[in-house]
């Protein structure tokens, strides 16, 4: 009776064994490569989004300006000179770009973090139309192409000055902000974290570039 006993205990701990691995491996199954596909999923997501966030963030603007450009030439008789001066008008259409394509990014999976390495330097670019008006010249100090090319360099110094001063960079520095928030969007939704200069970003007021 007793070896009949021992038998059916026996049994029941195979029994309870089996039941074991039966349900460790079907935790293995369902739940770790479900975990593994989850972040897989994840990460073509991002990537996906990085491609996404990767153009050209253009802002334009006007600018107009008036110089007048004087030169003169002395000679060895005191009180000669041959002058010579204009009224510029320049007009200029500025565009300053951020090329996203070339934004660099660092994905850990492991860590379930997206890292911006860097962020590629504005570009800044100047188209003038310059203009001129009440030319006043002699044949012994006439225009040439080295005043030309004198008065479009002063203009673009100048230019660049009011552009410094000016709201259009930091508009693009907005609008730049604007397009790497929807990875901060994206990372924030999927649980991942975003980095940016040390720092792990969770609005866009940490965003600061």
């Amino acid at each position: 009776m007793n070896f009949f006993n021992n038998i059916s205990e026996i049994r029941k701990w195979v029994i309870l064994a089996l039941l074991g691995l039966v349900l460790f491996f079907g935790y293995k199954f369902f739940f770790s490569e479900n975990s593994s596909s989850s972040i897989e999923y994840d990460t073509e997501l991002i990537q996906q989004q990085i491609k996404n966030v990767g153009k050209l963030v253009v802002t334009e603007g006007h600018f107009a300006e008036v110089m007048t450009y004087k030169d003169k030439k002395e000679t060895y008789v005191p009180g000669l000179s041959f002058d010579k001066k204009a009224i510029v008008v320049i007009n200029a259409d500025v565009s300053v770009a951020f090329d996203l394509s070339l934004v660099k990014y660092d994905v850990d999976v492991e860590n379930k973090s997206v890292t911006i390495l860097s962020i590629p330097k504005e570009e800044i670019k100047i188209n003038p139309d310059i203009k001129y008006y009440d030319v006043e010249s002699s044949s012994f100090n006439d225009f040439s192409a080295y005043d030309y090319n004198k008065i479009s360099k002063i203009a673009k110094v100048n230019l660049m000055k009011r552009i410094e001063k000016s709201s259009l960079k930091s508009n693009a520095k907005n609008r730049l902000i604007s397009e790497l928030s929807k990875m901060l969007i994206v990372t924030n939704s999927l649980g991942w974290t975003l980095k940016y200069n040390g720092n792990s970003i969770y609005t866009d007021t940490d965003l600061k570039l």
